[in-house]
C-alpha cells in the first residue's frame, strides 16, 4: 500500500508542478491556475513561517511514506530528489531551489497578467 501511495503522490506532485508552470496557457483553466498558484504560494510562504520557506504538504506526506519504505536522508525538495534520481548525480540544492523559485514566479506573473491585465480578444 505504501508503494502505491508513493507512486500516487509522485503523480500528484508532477501534475501540480506541470499545472503551476503551464496551466495559464489554456484560457478555460486560467482562473484555476491562479488559485493553484495562490495555494502553492500560501504553502511555501505562510505555512513556511512554521515549517520552513518552501514547505509543501504533499512533499511532507510523501517523505513520510518514503521513510516507511526505508528511504532516509531525503532532501527538502521533491524536485531535488527527482533531479538527483533522474540525473544519477547530486545536483546543487541551491541551484534547484533558485530555478524552482524563478520558474514559479514567472508562471505566477504570467497568471496575474493573463487573468487581470490582458485584454480579451473576441
Amino acid at each position: 500500500m505504501d508503494r502505491l501511495l508513493d507512486v500516487l503522490l509522485t503523480i500528484v506532485h508532477c501534475l501540480i508542478i506541470g499545472f503551476n508552470l503551464f496551466g495559464w496557457v489554456w484560457k478555460p483553466l486560467r482562473r484555476a491556475h491562479l488559485i493553484c498558484i495562490g495555494i502553492t504560494a500560501a504553502c511555501w510562504f505562510i505555512l513556511g513561517i512554521w515549517y520552513g520557506i518552501g514547505y509543501c504538504p504533499v512533499t511532507d506526506w510523501q517523505w513520510h511514506i518514503k521513510e516507511q519504505l526505508g528511504e532516509h536522508n531525503l532532501p527538502a525538495s521533491f524536485i531535488t530528489y527527482y533531479a538527483d534520481k533522474i540525473s544519477g548525480r547530486q545536483i546543487d540544492e541551491t541551484l534547484i531551489s533558485n530555478v524552482t523559485a524563478a520558474s514559479f514566479f514567472v508562471a505566477a506573473g504570467i497568471s496575474v497578467y493573463v487573468n487581470f491585465f490582458r485584454k480579451n480578444k473576441k
